[in-house]
C-alpha cells in the first residue's frame, strides 16, 4: 500500500469512477444539461470517488502496486 505503483492505480481507479458517476448522473438524472443540478453532480460524484479510493485501501492486497514476497 505505500508505494507509488498503488497510489497510482487507486488514483486512476478514482478518476475512472468519477467519471462513470458523473456521466451515469448526467444522463439518467435529467434531459438537459442545464437543467442538472451541478451540486448534485459534484456530491454523488465525490461519494463515489471517495468510496473507490477507500475500498482500495481495504483491499489493498488484491490491486496492482502490491510488492511480490520473494
Amino acid at each position: 500500500m505505500f508505494t507509488k505503483p498503488f497510489w497510482l492505480g487507486a488514483f486512476e481507479r478514482g478518476i475512472k469512477t468519477a467519471a462513470q458517476t458523473a456521466l451515469a448522473y448526467i444522463v439518467i438524472g435529467t434531459t438537459g444539461v442545464l437543467d442538472l443540478d451541478w451540486v448534485a453532480v459534484g456530491s454523488v460524484t465525490a461519494a463515489a470517488t471517495i468510496a473507490s479510493l477507500l475500498t482500495s485501501l481495504v483491499s489493498a492486497d488484491f490491486v496492482a502496486g502490491k510488492t511480490e514476497d520473494k
